[in-house]
């Protein structure tokens, strides 16, 4: 079992690993688990996630040492880049643990976390001490009636923004604010927001609503193209396209003319970026996904809790990825309202 970090390296490259499309595997998200303390429609909606929903068990999730593993093979095989997701992943109140162990691996150089930030204000330098380089802040929209809407009812804008400021003052940066675009819902409000970041050193990513899952009321009518959105966003501060921070990076990047700062546009369903996409994702019950809308995925639960080395887990993750062909957004038909003809994972696994 190869698991001296000072093979890593080797073992990076003498088994460099590609799809079946010429793509590498460079980032691997990690979910940590599933439940989430709001209820966003467009990802959780509160009407099938109420209450007395059943998430899973914690038998049922990956241990720590369960996903060490995964992500030092991962790491092996070319992973370069790893963020943690949920559901929420701050609920998990030993959060810290998992990320010293993410960043002691050899190989990992960007280690990030996503959240909405509610629970930022008392764990941002606890994770910064434990070596997260950064976090992405989900936040769609700053007028509190339309965040209160966004969030399920169940956020509070002012502890995000506290969580923000925290996020900032640990030094976990850059920060990114992920921001879902839905026609009728916040489309009114990107501006403000906009303006409220500007010259903070934040970056603002809008990104289309997208057909992730199958519980969402995913329409396509509901969508903003990020065409229409750069054009109303020219109107009022001028843009310069900005050269990509790595391949595969899904984010198209503009500056302000007048430099206060930068915001990205994600385009999933008018301008997939499937033909560079280099993500897998491990879900908190150990399936590994290549697509964010994957319909099936590979159960590593089993073969972790079967006694599988890391040599042997090595060899399941490439022959997974050599195998992957996914480009789901390229072969979508837009045009179509009726976008769940397959049943996709949900957004929060």
């Amino acid at each position: 079992m190869s698991t001296d970090p000072e093979n890593l390296a080797e073992q990076r490259a003498q088994r460099p690993v590609q799809d079946a499309l010429h793509r590498p595997l460079h980032d691997l998200r990690i979910s940590v688990l599933d439940q989430c303390n709001f209820r966003c429609p467009y990802c959780m909606p509160e009407d099938h996630y109420h209450d007395d929903f059943e998430f899973l068990r914690r038998s049922q999730r990956l241990s720590y040492d369960e996903i060490l593993k995964v992500a030092r093979v991962a790491a092996s095989l070319g992973v370069s880049k790893m963020r943690l997701t949920g559901g929420e992943p701050l609920l998990d109140k030993r959060i810290s643990e998992l990320v010293a162990g993410l960043a002691a691996i050899p190989g990992v150089d960007d280690l990030a976390l996503t959240t909405n930030g509610m629970l930022l204000p008392q764990v941002a330098d606890k994770l910064a001490s434990a070596g997260l380089h950064r976090v992405t802040i989900s936040l769609d929209s700053l007028d509190e009636s339309v965040f209160r809407h966004m969030s399920g009812g169940r956020g509070n804008l002012a502890r995000v923004l506290d969580g923000l400021s925290a996020a900032e003052e640990a030094g976990l940066q850059p920060i990114k604010i992920n921001v879902v675009v839905q026609r009728g819902v916040n489309d009114h409000t990107v501006l403000d927001l906009l303006e409220h970041f500007r010259g903070t050193g934040h970056i603002v990513r809008l990104i289309e609503f997208m057909d992730v899952g199958n519980r969402n009321g995913w329409r396509i009518d509901q969508v903003v193209p990020s065409r229409h959105l750069l054009r109303e966003v020219e109107k009022r501060w001028p843009l310069r396209r900005m050269d990509q921070n790595y391949p595969g990076e899904v984010a198209h990047r503009y500056e302000y003319v007048d430099g206060q700062g930068e915001i990205g546009f994600i385009s999933s369903v008018t301008e997939p970026f499937c033909g560079n996409c280099s993500r897998a994702r491990l879900s908190a019950d150990g399936m590994l996904y290549t697509c964010l809308f994957a319909n099936r995925g590979t159960d590593l639960r089993e073969s972790l809790r079967s006694g599988t080395d890391e040599d042997e887990l090595r060899d399941v993750l490439s022959q997974i990825w050599l195998q992957r062909a996914d480009r789901y957004s390229e072969l979508r038909r837009p045009e179509l309202a009726e976008a769940h003809v397959l049943r996709k994972v949900e957004m929060y696994r």
